[in-house]
């Protein structure tokens, strides 16, 4: 019977992270993300290619649909084993693989910093301002999502008291990583795009 919780645990978180208000932004926009920017559609794309409002909007979104998918897990199935991360983690992958999206959508940062918010409230808390500090720090978004998907899956684990938190996140983390190969190859370049742009309206891109 676990089987089919878990499954239902899957099959809810999965399609919670397919809402996507980067797509629904782009439509009413009339903004292609799909070609511009990274090509992704997600909060970091969308400040880049809609401004910080629209940044911050969708920010918002994809860390709250990941904060509920854990909340809704761990009120549904309160004694099915760590149903909670696993309901975060299969959320992210939604994000990120969107079945009517021919599985294109975002990178999934901002997803995860819900879910860490979502397992431990104070865990996303401080993870959410040492990405802040290191993004004003460095001037690149990248940086502080690599820290973050590195750090949490370890320390949600030891706060845990198991090592199945940190095997279900590091499926995330490990797609995160691979996702954002391309943002380092541009700061090499000199090419990545600049958080301080965004205030200096300079958000759209279309190389």
């Amino acid at each position: 019977m676990n089987f089919v919780w878990y499954a239902l645990v899957v099959l809810g978180g999965y399609l919670l992270g397919c809402s996507n208000m980067a797509l629904y932004l782009s439509k009413i926009k009339k903004v292609r993300m799909d070609d511009k920017g990274s090509g992704n559609l997600g909060a970091s794309n969308a400040l880049m290619l809609m401004g910080v409002k629209a940044g911050v909007l969708v920010g918002a979104h994809d860390i709250g649909k990941a904060w509920l998918a854990v909340l809704l897990a761990r009120w549904i199935f309160p004694e099915l084993a760590f149903a909670d991360a696993l309901a975060g983690a299969v959320c992210i992958l939604g994000h990120i693989f969107p079945f009517y999206l021919r599985f294109k959508g975002g990178k999934g940062f901002a997803s995860y910093i819900g879910a860490a918010l979502g397992l431990n409230f104070w865990l996303g808390l401080a993870v959410s301002v040492a990405v802040i500090v290191i993004m004003v720090v460095t001037d690149y978004i990248v940086i502080g999502t690599v820290m973050t998907v590195l750090v949490v899956p370890v320390v949600a684990g030891l706060m845990a008291g198991s090592v199945w938190p940190t095997v279900i996140l590091l499926v995330p983390t490990a797609i995160i990583l691979y996702k954002h190969r391309a943002n380092f190859v541009r700061i090499k370049n000199g090419t990545e795009f600049k958080v301080s742009s965004a205030f200096k309206g300079k958000h759209r891109v279309d190389k």
